[in-house]
């Protein structure tokens, strides 16, 4: 009995699915995947070691302003995204929630590269949960934004 009460874990492929059929269209549209979901600690993970996602989104000309620049724009809705994902691993399954703040540092522009979001729980709450995301370019790894982010648990 005790098993049936237990949440089931969050996988990969809960990840994709809600994916494709939760978000609206125009986020579908950024071309993104999900690489990883973390919802329990690797055997060698460092003390801080925090639920999350890894997100990619695949470049496309079709993201960029003038000059070949990936924008600002999806870079933010990548990152938005991906926290959406790591709450959902932190939390074993899908649960209504809603943006409540999102702060943006960009780092370095990027351009012609797919871009990794690594999105990490800072802490999982029953009405507001808070999480951090590093967004990388996937070409040489090194970090273009930093996000922090508070979402409403709904």
């Amino acid at each position: 009995m005790q098993a049936e009460q237990a949440k089931a874990e969050f996988t990969l492929d809960d990840a994709t699915r809600v994916l494709g059929e939760v978000f609206a269209p125009w986020v579908q549209d950024l071309g993104l995947t999900v690489a990883r979901i973390e919802t329990s600690p690797p055997p060698d993970a460092a003390a801080d070691w925090q639920p999350g996602a890894v997100l990619r989104m695949a470049f496309s000309d079709r993201l960029c302003r003038h000059g070949g620049i990936v924008c600002g724009q999806a870079l933010m809705a990548l990152a938005d995204t991906s926290m959406v994902m790591a709450i959902l691993s932190a939390s074993s399954g899908f649960r209504p929630m809603t943006t409540v703040d999102q702060t943006t540092h960009f780092l370095k522009a990027v351009s012609s590269s797919d871009v990794l979001a690594d999105a990490r729980v800072v802490r999982l709450g029953r009405t507001m949960s808070f999480g951090r995301v590093t967004l990388s370019s996937a070409t040489d790894n090194k970090p273009v934004a930093m996000v922090s982010s508070a979402f409403a648990m709904l």
